[in-house]
């Protein structure tokens, strides 16, 4: 019998930015500019919903302005509680990207999975944090300490990858082994040097592990540290490494699709990596 799963990805441009009103004002702005979409995926019966990187803000990581530690939140909190609701409402998984704040001064880049029952099952830590080019993440997050945690939700195994974790297959791998069936990777992620990659990485590691993914993007350009076009292309890819649906570059969208997570062990037969894998060989991976 195939186990069909419909799921969805958010990809979406500012409502407000920097100068346009306080954090709580911005953050509650793209809150608002979310929840019809959110409302339209549960409508069309989407399972498992995934919203981009640290989604409730402009992507403030051009800048180095203290002042957007403001907008961290503890997990659980207001955020994830109103997608609680959500999730609840429309029976449907939410992976929801948020900048946390475990306690002053500890600050993180976090995906919160939340199940179709609305409870909060975790979080996965943003482990690769980048520090050059007009992406001054150090500055606002601190490395991942959760490991690449694998969630049973209602429907499948899910693993979460933010932005810049896709250019290191090491994580990538570790998701595969420990159990993923979907990895959702949130992004931020601009016209430019790494365009090329977007298509590129994240079907080698559905391919190299056997297990669909989920890829989001936001799109549109934002002021003021005009870092560059956001260029959307959110999409689903196979085990094979295919991509099967697509969103646009420039707009605000919901994009839809619905698979067969069977598909996973029809691939695997055929492709043995994780039997035929040599771990005894592999130890300058972890030499310092």
């Amino acid at each position: 019998m195939a186990r069909m799963i419909t799921s969805g990805l958010i990809q979406m441009s500012l409502s407000k930015t920097e100068g346009e009103g306080s954090i709580e004002e911005i953050k509650e702005a793209m809150i608002q500019k979310h929840i019809p979409y959110i409302e339209d995926a549960g409508r069309q019966g989407v399972q498992i919903l995934c919203l981009q990187e640290i989604f409730t803000t402009p992507y403030f990581c051009p800048g180095q302005d203290k002042a957007w530690y403001q907008s961290a939140e503890p997990i659980p909190g207001p955020t994830t509680e109103r997608m609680s609701a959500y999730a609840q409402k429309y029976g449907m998984v939410m992976i929801v990207p948020i900048y946390e704040k475990e306690q002053p001064g500890v600050l993180y880049n976090t995906a919160a999975v939340i199940d179709a029952d609305g409870t909060l099952l975790g979080k996965y830590r943003k482990n690769h944090i980048p520090h050059t080019s007009g992406f001054w993440e150090k500055f606002f997050f601190k490395p991942g300490n959760l490991g690449y945690p694998v969630f049973q939700t209602r429907y499948a195994k899910v693993g979460v990858y933010i932005c810049y974790d896709r250019h290191f297959p090491d994580g990538a791998r570790v998701l595969g082994l420990n159990g993923a069936e979907i990895v959702y990777n949130p992004s931020a992620t601009v016209a430019g040097l790494s365009q090329y990659l977007w298509k590129l990485e994240q079907p080698a590691h559905a391919a190299a592990n056997g297990y669909f993914m989920g890829c989001i993007n936001r799109v549109g350009e934002e002021k003021p540290w005009n870092l560059g076009k956001f260029y959307g292309n959110s999409y689903f890819v196979d085990p094979r490494g295919q991509i099967f649906a697509q969103a646009s570059e420039d707009k605000d969208e919901l994009l839809v699709a619905s698979f067969d997570l069977d598909m996973i062990e029809e691939v695997r037969a055929t492709w043995q990596f994780f039997r035929d894998r040599r771990p005894e060989t592999y130890g300058k991976l972890v030499e310092l």
